[in-house]
């Protein structure tokens, strides 16, 4: 039975323009959803009705992105608030719990790093990444940063001053390590601090990455002055080491402001057809503290709505005490006042939003605009490296478009012990390792002692593209065009690769040919290989490689995804080995299955740590039952075993 939402609303203008009549004019929020009921987009306005109609008016020079986006809809939802700043918080709030595709205005999350504080741990751990949104609810992401190198300088040079964890896993199962002992750790991982305690100590820590390192050094004051009267001189001294090496953080700042009682952000744009290179400036206590960094889609609007909306996702993801009392911007904000009120609220103090004109503020806006052109030029020849590579690569293969999607294989094992397969992805030329993956080889005849690398390969792709033999058998494989690349996240090929690199010669690509045959899908999937040796590059049916050169910049974009599967692959081997020689010994113990394996070694870590342990501590494990725990004791110290007899004898 079809659904009433089966047909998009661009096609039933009847159906669209009854439902724009139903929509109230007062300020909300408002849903796009697609056929399959799935949301596309959440936005606000002061006017729902005006706002949501202007989609679907004639030559309103929509975005391509949006205008994909409009063409999908089948249905609109909206929610009625009583103000734009209520709407804004709902629209923040929703976003944040549906994560709509097309809400995503910053392009290349991976760009910058961040810095992450996992508060959802008892024991929350501190490092970089250039993965966002991807952790639990409570955990807090700082960036993300433009300078790399001055990140990791900072966090280096924070785990020296505060007591922190230094290791993400414990050197010793009974004892803490060397850290512990010269004051560099507070022995996390044997508990030797409290959560709470050790929570305190990181908010320290995050006062820093929030741009209130002065807060922090008043504080830091007030509790030596504090330990000092108390007669405390030992803690006291260390807080003052601690007070030292916060001021060394700002020691190189060069940027400074004449009022040092008002914290600021600046933010500008430079822009050219495809991208928007935003920078923004925190400021505070008169000092520049951190330079953050987005890449926006330019298409996406003028340049004072791009920057509202770097804006309103940025501050929709930091803490209140981090929202700056006053924010400098480059360009006027279409909707500048709503933002203040809803950043006001947030905040509890006013907050205003301000365009600077001339004078010291004026100077600050043109110096992160200069920054930001700086990015933008950074990008443009990044971007044209890579243009050219997969131009060249294209040509290079007689390619009838660009590929967008690469997939790279490999085969990983010795001597047919623990065989694996990696499958890595490119999308644009560069790695998207949220979509790797890697297998067990099953061939039968792939055991230790034989392997069979062409048989294991052909095993891979058979499991890879078996979904869309079948759907080749129904009549229903049908490929997403380029030109409507966004709109694969809600097609059933929106994985399909437009290219297939094979890590081999001419053996490993007769090998996926003849499954591909098999499988009726030599004519979709587009596949070659490339040889080690001499990088060579083979085609499915030609006895000699093609002519290329090694640094061709499109045999280079194949040299590093080969490279990447080889790495990726062997990675994978070696977890598979190490996991199979530490079951191995434990096979040897007499009722000890494969499930109390895995909480031992959950438990212990190591056989090392194991063989350490007292028949009492092993018991402790979930499953493991005094008798057994005496076994595993007496298998690792057999000595012990055979001496018992001996002394009952002697008495």
């Amino acid at each position: 039975m079809t659904s009433a939402k089966a047909l998009t609303l661009v096609k039933d203008p009847d159906r669209l323009e009854n439902r724009l009549k139903e929509i109230p004019s007062e300020p909300g929020v408002y849903y796009m959803r697609d056929a399959t009921d799935q949301i596309l987009y959440i936005g606000k306005s002061k006017k729902l009705r005006s706002r949501v109609r202007s989609y679907f008016r004639d030559n309103q020079g929509l975005s391509p992105r949006i205008a994909l986006m409009v063409k999908q809809v089948a249905e609109i939802e909206f929610i009625v608030t009583d103000t734009e700043a209520e709407a804004l918080a709902l629209e923040a709030n929703l976003v944040k719990q549906h994560q709509p595709h097309f809400n995503v205005l910053l392009k290349d999350d991976k760009k910058y790093p961040y810095l992450c504080i996992t508060w959802s741990e008892a024991y929350p751990r501190i490092f970089i990444t250039r993965k966002r949104r991807l952790g639990k609810e409570k955990d807090r992401y700082y960036g993300p940063y433009v300078d790399t190198g001055l990140l990791r300088q900072t966090l280096h040079l924070v785990k020296r001053i505060f007591p922190l964890r230094q290791r993400p896993q414990p050197l010793f199962k009974d004892r803490p390590c060397l850290n512990y002992d010269i004051g560099r750790c507070p022995g996390v991982c044997q508990a030797l601090i409290t959560p709470e305690h050790y929570h305190k100590i990181v908010q320290k820590v995050a006062m820093i990455f929030q741009g209130r390192t002065r807060e922090l050094t008043d504080i830091l004051t007030a509790q030596m002055e504090q330990a000092a009267e108390a007669l405390n001189f030992e803690q006291a001294a260390r807080i003052r080491d601690q007070i030292a090496g916060l001021k060394l953080l700002g020691a190189d700042q060069k940027v400074s402001m004449a009022d040092d009682t008002i914290s600021r952000d600046a933010i500008a744009l430079a822009a050219d057809d495809q991208y928007a290179c935003v920078q923004l400036f925190q400021i505070r206590a008169g000092r520049l503290v951190g330079r953050l960094g987005f890449v926006a889609d330019a298409q996406s609007g003028e340049p004072g709505a791009i920057l509202q909306r770097v804006l309103e996702e940025h501050y929709q993801t930091v803490d209140a005490v981090e929202i700056p009392a006053e924010i400098m911007v480059q360009h006027d904000l279409p909707e500048g006042d709503m933002l203040a009120e809803f950043l006001s609220e947030t905040k509890g103090r006013k907050v205003a939003i301000v365009t600077p004109q001339r004078q010291m503020k004026a100077e600050m806006i043109e110096m992160v605009e200069r920054n930001a052109e700086y990015e933008l030029a950074r990008t443009q020849r990044f971007a044209d490296r890579n243009a050219q590579a997969m131009l060249d690569l294209a040509a290079i293969l007689d390619l009838p478009e660009l590929p967008r999607r690469i997939e790279g294989y490999d085969i990983s094992h010795i001597q047919g012990s623990d065989a694996v397969a990696s499958q890595v992805v490119f999308i644009d030329g560069l790695p998207a390792k949220q979509h790797y993956r890697h297998y067990k080889i099953k061939t039968p005849t792939v055991v230790s002692g034989h392997s069979d690398d062409f048989a294991s390969m052909a095993e891979v792709i058979r499991r890879r593209f078996r979904k869309y033999a079948a759907l080749k058998e129904k009549g229903e494989l049908v490929r997403a065009s380029q030109d409507s690349v966004l709109s694969r996240h809600v097609s059933a090929t929106a994985d399909f690769p437009d290219l297939v690199m094979i890590d081999g010669g001419k053996g490993q690509l007769s090998a996926v040919v003849a499954v591909l045959r098999e499988m009726n899908l030599l004519d979709d999937v587009k596949v070659v290989s490339l040889a080690k040796q001499r990088e060579e590059i083979f085609l499915p049916g030609e006895s000699f490689p093609l002519k290329t050169e090694a640094e061709q910049p499109g045999v280079q974009v194949l040299r590093r995804l080969r490279d990447e599967a080889h790495r990726f692959a062997v990675s994978f081997h070696r977890q598979q080995r190490s996991d199979r020689m530490r079951r191995s010994r434990l096979d040897e113990i007499p009722g000890l299955g494969h499930h109390r394996q895995k909480q031992l070694l959950a438990t212990f870590r190591s056989i090392d740590y194991l063989r350490e342990a007292t028949p009492a501590q092993i018991a402790t494990v979930p499953g493991i039952g005094p008798r057994l725990a005496q076994q595993i004791y007496d298998y690792f110290h057999p000595a012990q075993e055979t001496t018992a007899p001996e002394s009952a004898t002697m008495n």
